[in-house]
């Protein structure tokens, strides 16, 4: 499936009397379509609106794929949004615009289903990546518990949560209480924004108590993903580097990057 000019601009700029509820099929299809549109406007910028700033491409407002309002709470996002924008160039690779995703995301997918999105963070509260350790070797060991263990007595601290640490892969159970700690500490994020943002570092790292530890500013974003690619760090030491992995790794740390900027801006 192509993307005609026409379609896209009725997708991502706002139209009078467009549909509030469109046909959520067609959005998905046109967002996954294989072939990139072409770049169909001059100038991007942001624009306020009640609420925040809405993204405008050449002064005409944007829309999500769900034909809502694309726009996001303050200025500082509004402008890294409309720099994703401005930095296509022939064409718009959605690869490249990590926080439009985000911000899409949130729109069309979290703002209107917040329960379901905190379930399924909470969820990640039994089998977080802090808790499973190596055995072996030495140094792994070590590398591990420098950055995971002050993250565990935060979690304590901090959270009310205690977890029990596992060597190796098998599971471990932990008290029901810290898991209900830390579905509280989900439950407690109200703002749509911030609910994605962290549910998107959750999944990137495999760990809730790293995402909640930069929502509550204990880490910044590059402290964050060290801690969550200790192993990953230890096999390229001893194994090189294998660049398709990298590839993936360093999309996986722009998704990373602007999930932790939309946290960072609403604290």
């Amino acid at each position: 499936m192509t993307i005609s000019g026409d379609d896209v601009t009725r997708d991502w700029l706002g139209e009078p009397g467009d549909d509030p509820n469109p046909d959520p099929i067609r959005a998905a299809r046109a967002s996954t379509a294989p072939t990139l549109p072409k770049r169909f406007y001059a100038e991007a910028g942001i624009a306020p609106v009640e609420g925040g700033f809405r993204l405008v491409l050449d002064g005409r407002g944007a829309n999500t794929p769900g034909r809502r309002p694309l726009a996001v709470p303050n200025a500082v996002l509004g402008e890294a949004l409309a720099a994703e924008w401005a930095a296509q160039e022939t064409v718009i690779d959605p690869r490249t615009m990590p926080l439009t995703r985000l911000v899409n995301t949130t729109i069309d997918g979290v703002v209107d289903r917040r329960a379901e999105v905190a379930a399924d963070l909470a969820a990640y509260a039994g089998t977080d990546l802090i808790v499973y350790r190596a055995g072996t070797p030495e140094r792994l060991v070590a590398e591990q518990a420098a950055a995971w263990d002050p993250l565990v007595a935060w979690a304590a601290e901090r959270l009310g949560a205690r977890l029990f640490l596992a060597e190796g892969v098998m599971h471990v159970e932990q008290p029901e209480g810290s898991v209900e700690a830390l579905r509280v500490a989900v439950e407690a994020v109200d703002d749509p924004f911030r609910l994605a943002a962290l549910h998107a570092m959750t999944t990137l790292t495999g760990s809730l108590v790293i995402a909640l530890a930069v929502l509550q500013g204990r880490l910044g974003a590059d402290e964050a993903w060290a801690a969550a690619h200790v192993d990953e760090a230890f096999q390229a030491g001893v194994w090189g580097r294998d660049a398709e992995a990298e590839a993936r790794l360093a999309y996986r740390r722009m998704e990373f990057d602007a999930a932790a900027s939309v946290a960072q801006s609403l604290t």
